[in-house]
């Protein structure tokens, strides 16, 4: 098979040199060709890293057959959900994945299947968890008296109608008063006349 390397490492150059020393070993044991190797020195908590998009972006083209990595946290650490789908990702493109370290973690093995439910189980418990905590800190934000969402924007009506009277375009006014097409359209619409007054919407 043609393999790809993929390799995120610290900023110690004998760490990558020993990484990559061992991956290409392990490709040479298997029989696999090496047609690509990337490596990234930076954070594995986002997947916001130069070599790992490129990765994907070949494996799309199915410029290789196989990604092999020294081990699941090197690959990424963005936590389960976010590498299962990664990992599912790469099989959705017809590429295999394999970790150098743990034998377990192979696409190509007999337990790929057993290790991919356990990771989906693992991945809905940490979305459950993220859940909770997050309405527990909306819940906290309450009983202090904060509220969440977006600011309410200030705007002068008569100014919106001035200028529509005017026969600006809706998108003018809306780049004039800061707001948007929609929100103009839907006070425009609404007018009702009266005095000058703000409002919020």
């Amino acid at each position: 098979m043609n393999a790809a390397i993929y390799c995120r490492t610290s900023t110690e150059k004998q760490e990558n040199e020993n990484q990559l020393k061992q991956l290409r070993a392990f490709c040479a044991t298997q029989g696999w060709k090496i047609v690509r190797e990337y490596v990234d020195v930076a954070s594995g908590k986002s997947g916001d890293r130069e070599k790992f998009k490129a990765v994907f972006t070949a494996a799309s083209r199915r410029e290789f057959e196989i990604v092999v990595f020294w081990s699941l946290d090197r690959f990424s650490r963005e936590g389960v959900f976010e590498t299962l789908k990664y990992l599912q990702t790469l099989t959705d493109y017809g590429v295999a994945y394999r970790s150098l370290t743990e034998q377990y973690l192979d696409s190509c093995g007999m337990f790929r299947d057993a290790v991919i439910s356990i990771l989906a189980v693992i991945a809905k418990q940490e979305r459950v968890r993220l859940s909770e905590r997050t309405l527990a800190g909306l819940e906290r934000a309450r009983a202090q008296g904060r509220v969440g969402g977006r600011p309410r924007a200030e705007f002068d009506r008569e100014q919106i109608f001035g200028l529509h009277a005017r026969g600006r375009s809706l998108s003018e006014i809306a780049t004039k008063v800061g707001l948007s097409k929609t929100t103009v359209h839907r006070i425009v619409a609404r007018r009702s006349g009266g005095s000058r007054s703000s409002a919020c919407c």
